[in-house]
């Protein structure tokens, strides 16, 4: 119908904003996306402290399996990053979003990413993080972080991004 072009453009949009970071691949393979070892090589100079030390350093995605808010082994290793990063810069504060393919109802959707993000703030608390520097917001399957339908988009789409304020 009318939505594949504006899917299209979404996704081109999309490629276009990432392609001034080092996360091409997008990270599939899910810790951080931004943790692969030649990232970390970047020309350019990243501010300690600064989003984007945050993300490139860091990692900002904890990735799920499909209809769970376990967090994994990978998720763990990224949430002891982050919790790290953020006990280091105390006056930052951030929101964990909850992401979902889009499969499902839009209220399991909203449900389902609500406990996902609430899984990470649980994780980052539990890590030494004040859980006042920690807010939660779940977006379901409304802001897809990839378009597609294929196990790649869902993959990709199934996580709790962590966001400086």
């Amino acid at each position: 119908m009318n939505l594949r072009p504006l899917s299209l453009l979404a996704a081109v949009l999309l490629v276009a904003a990432c392609s001034q970071t080092p996360q091409s691949g997008g990270g599939a393979g899910g810790a951080g996306g931004a943790t692969t070892g030649s990232s970390t090589s970047s020309t350019s100079t990243v501010s300690p402290g600064s989003k984007q030390d945050f993300v490139q350093n860091v990692g900002d995605r904890v990735f799920f399996q499909f209809n769970e808010s376990n967090i994994t082994q990978e998720g763990r290793a990224t949430l002891e990053k982050q919790a790290d990063w953020l006990k280091r810069y105390g006056n930052v504060t951030v929101t964990v979003e909850g992401h979902c393919d889009d499969r499902g109802t839009r209220e399991y959707n909203l449900a389902l990413g609500e406990r996902r993000a609430a899984a990470v703030k649980r994780a980052l608390v539990a890590l030494g993080v004040p859980g006042n520097r920690v807010a939660v917001i779940s977006y379901g399957k409304e802001r897809p972080v990839t378009v597609g339908d294929n196990e790649q988009a869902w993959a990709q789409n199934r996580v709790g991004i962590t966001v400086i304020n």
